[in-house]
């Protein structure tokens, strides 16, 4: 098997707010009792093999990076309970309302990090996800912050690595310059294919989608949602 991606500071550094305003009693405690459970343990290597990291067998495994309010995560892990997911989010706010919400719902299928997502993708072992959904990530409209951008060639090679062959990237976006810098960066890459045949293919959610209230807003202010999707290379 390859080596993990060596590990680069520019793509690693995270850019954004950590916390919000003061959070409610009830995800307070939630962050508080519930992360340190639920929270990869990055010091020590990923079990062999991943799917020990859940207290039932799974058949799937799926990483969301930067999952937000945690709609289309708590959504997905209720659909499916023989799939394992890995939910990454840094802003606390957002983390402890995910897991106020997991609580109530009793899922056993999420685990998290509330870190930066190439963290847990230098991490992983070789070709163990089946999916990798990166969904309204920041767009970084400016020009000059483009290079803060999720979407690089580094962490492209990131996802060739962890994804198994056929494995999926989702992404969603309604910023026109992020869609078409994600296409060129793909068409860019020698081990993903763009899956669309028609236009329907991104115009559409996938199936089974939720959606969010970013996507809900981006909505109402006139903004198109676009969804992408991409396969590693066989």
């Amino acid at each position: 098997m390859s080596s993990p991606v060596r590990r680069s500071r520019a793509t690693e550094a995270f850019y954004g707010r950590r916390r919000g305003k003061t959070m409610k009693v009830p995800q307070a405690a939630a962050l508080s009792c519930m992360l340190p459970a639920l929270k990869l343990d990055l010091t020590n290597p990923p079990p062999v093999p991943l799917s020990g990291l859940w207290p039932s067998a799974v058949r799937e495994i799926r990483l969301e990076i930067g999952f937000g309010g945690g709609e289309h995560l708590l959504h997905r892990a209720g659909q499916a309970a023989g799939t394992g997911f890995i939910g990454v989010e840094p802003f606390v706010n957002s983390m402890a309302k995910m897991l106020g919400q997991l609580e109530t719902a009793g899922l056993n299928n999420i685990r998290v990090h509330d870190d930066d997502a190439t963290q847990v993708l230098d991490w992983l072992p070789d070709a163990c996800l089946d999916r990798i959904d990166l969904l309204y990530p920041d767009p970084w409209p400016k020009k000059k912050h483009w290079k803060r951008r999720f979407v690089s060639s580094l962490n492209l090679d990131r996802f060739a690595r962890v994804l198994k062959p056929g494995g999926r990237f989702g992404f969603a976006s309604d910023i026109d310059t992020y869609v078409n810098w994600t296409l060129a960066h793909i068409a860019a890459h020698p081990d993903f294919e763009w899956t669309a045949r028609t236009a329907r293919d991104w115009r559409e959610p996938w199936a089974g989608w939720p959606g969010t209230r970013y996507e809900a807003k981006a909505i109402r202010e006139g903004r198109t949602p676009c969804y992408l999707e991409f396969a590693r290379a066989e």
